[in-house]
């Protein structure tokens, strides 16, 4: 054998590759579908931005009027979370950005998705990165190459599914991709997490009632001050005012408006989504690893700013940052179809809808320290169709998570994470359809995958006549 040769062949009817809110649940969906499904993932757990990358609470299941949009296997681990004493539930978010916010432990979140999939009856295979892909001569994903401990290996499957978040099988593949801004490509920053303990969430709240000016609500101080009063978790952009006064000093210089904070479902306990690592490419490894360096000082920064100026964090611990970068925005695939803003702010209709989604378009700045938002009318649930996730080539390539088609705008409102898990369902139930019905995944009759989702409990346009016409 060569140096580098790829040793043992393995086969399975679907291989999904990352195990991220998406991932994960595209192999959940594959597997309780009867398919033989092995789930891949570079790190030793499941979750991805949930847990790598330390992002927290889930947001949002809802649309801005509270109309549930998001249910199925997502909603399923949320109740699976509340039950383990994980997860205060669905709760309303204090910001007032969103409706409602769900968080929850993370640790607990790496064990029930763990749980679900191995529950389902598939194989997990950590520590492992994508090495390369082969393709056939008529054109199908022949096998991959994964590269762990036991160094180059070949893989074979009916079904891939690329849930890597920044599209890699499809680039390796030669897929057609857009990153960033149409205009010259920048892409959304990178953030590195932090995660706070011992915070006196009663000094935080008594703060915000007596300068109410200092913190920011979407919805004005009045609906702010009212969730606040009520929601079990705080959720703030805090500390405006402090904020600019402590960078004017030369305090911090992390390019962003305020201090965003939420709390976790244990008390007292906050993740920090303040760093903005701005002009990297997160498909870039020393752009990456570049990002990586710059978050950590960032977030130094920021925990002594929390701690000198800020009441209820006097006492407060630094429980690290998170695992890896959190990246919002890198390659997007181009795919049957490409999902627009008007698409998004106009509820365009489907035939072919597999997921439905009611967050806003939310634009972190590439380079300015502002977040631009393009907030919806209150029940609005735009609806993500089935072809966004597929391509003309391979034709057995499912593409899940943030790198579906669509433009930067679009993409800024589907990327979080309860939509997410939503698409990564439906890929899951597309792959166990094609292998079902012996068609290439671009061919994958619609009706069939619908009945598929529906009976998993995902939430759907109530019929394909709806489907046509206005959700409004």
């Amino acid at each position: 054998m060569e140096l580098g040769e790829p040793r043992t062949t393995y086969s399975y009817d679907v291989i999904v590759i990352g195990g991220g809110p998406s991932g994960a649940h595209a192999a959940i969906a594959a597997a309780r579908a009867g398919q033989r499904v092995l789930l891949v993932e570079k790190h030793g757990f499941l979750g991805g931005s949930l847990t790598a990358m330390g992002v927290g609470p889930m947001m949002s299941f809802h649309n801005a009027a509270g109309d549930q949009v998001v249910g199925g296997q997502a909603e399923e681990l949320v109740q699976r979370l509340v039950r383990a004493g994980a997860s205060p539930g669905h709760i309303e978010d204090s910001v007032t950005y969103c409706k409602t916010v769900t968080p929850f432990d993370s640790e607990a979140l790496k064990v029930e998705l763990e749980g679900m999939f191995i529950e389902a009856g598939g194989e997990l295979l950590y520590h492992t990165h994508f090495a390369g892909a082969e393709t056939s001569e008529d054109g199908r994903v022949k096998s991959i190459t994964l590269c762990n401990k036991a160094g180059l290996t070949r893989y074979e499957a009916g079904v891939f599914v690329d849930a890597t978040g920044d599209g890699d099988i499809c680039a390796a593949l030669g897929v057609k991709f857009a990153k960033g801004r149409p205009e010259d490509n920048a892409m959304q920053p990178m953030t590195m997490n932090l995660k706070i303990g011992n915070v006196d969430m009663d000094a935080v709240r008594r703060d915000v009632f007596a300068n109410p000016d200092n913190f920011e609500f979407d919805l004005g101080p009045e609906e702010g001050l009212r969730r606040l009063r009520d929601t079990p978790r705080v959720s703030l952009k805090a500390y405006v005012k402090t904020w600019r006064a402590a960078k004017e000093r030369g305090e911090v210089d992390v390019p962003r408006e305020f201090v965003l904070f939420f709390e976790t479902a244990t008390p007292g306990v906050v993740i920090v989504n303040t760093s903005r690592i701005q002009g990297l490419d997160g498909t870039d490894p020393y752009q990456l690893s570049r990002a990586e360096v710059i978050g950590r000082r960032q977030n130094l920064q920021i925990f002594a700013f929390l701690k000198k100026h800020c009441a209820g964090f006097e006492k407060a611990i630094h429980l690290g940052g998170a695992s890896q970068i959190g990246v919002r925005e890198t390659r997007r695939i181009e795919g049957l179809y490409t999902l627009t803003a008007e698409d998004v702010l106009d509820e365009h209709a489907f035939e072919d809808p597999i997921a439905l989604g009611g967050y806003p378009i939310d634009i972190h700045s590439p380079d300015k320290a502002e977040t631009n938002t393009r907030a919806l009318d209150g029940r609005v649930r735009y609806q993500i169709p089935m072809r966004c996730l597929l391509l003309n080539s391979p034709d057995n390539l499912i593409v899940a998570g943030r790198c579906i088609s669509a433009t930067h705008e679009a993409m800024a409102a589907f990327r979080v994470s309860p939509i997410a898990m939503a698409i990564g369902q439906a890929a899951g139930v597309m792959a166990a359809v094609a292998l079902e019905k012996g068609v290439p995944a671009s061919e994958v009759p619609y009706g069939r995958v619908r009945e598929l989702l529906l009976e998993g409990g995902a939430l759907l346009p109530t019929s394909l006549v709806e489907a046509s016409t206005s959700l409004s």
